[in-house]
């Protein structure tokens, strides 16, 4: 049951991440990507920013760590069509990383 508990957290996370989302997207946008498209796309870029060492990086004079938000967006692009999850249009895409980015400067995680 431990690992029942610390898994919930981490979920429940990510339905606050997924309902900001929804939210910051274009109107166009926001029925167009299913709750757990959605899910998948935040584990993506999770893995994007632990695999690519972005986030080990040295920060700028003003302690920011430079992320290339389109760079994440065709990430994830590639892998859905690698995962056979389907074909995603890049730009609708930013849109998502943008507002997880979003998400987590509200927080106060990202600066």
């Amino acid at each position: 049951m431990k690992q029942e508990e610390d898994i919930l957290p981490e979920y429940a996370d990510d339905e606050e991440t997924i309902e900001f989302i929804k939210a910051y997207l274009p109107q166009e946008l926001k029925a167009k990507f299913s709750d757990d498209e959605l899910h998948y796309f935040i584990d993506l870029i999770d893995e994007y920013y632990i695999e690519s060492g972005v986030l080990e990086g040295e920060p700028d004079a003003d302690g920011y760590v430079e992320i290339d938000l389109e760079a994440v967006a065709n990430y994830i692009v590639a892998e859905a069509k690698k995962d056979e999850m389907g074909e995603y249009d890049p730009e609708e895409i930013l849109f998502v990383v943008q507002g997880e980015m979003e998400f987590g400067e509200s927080l106060g995680q990202v600066e």
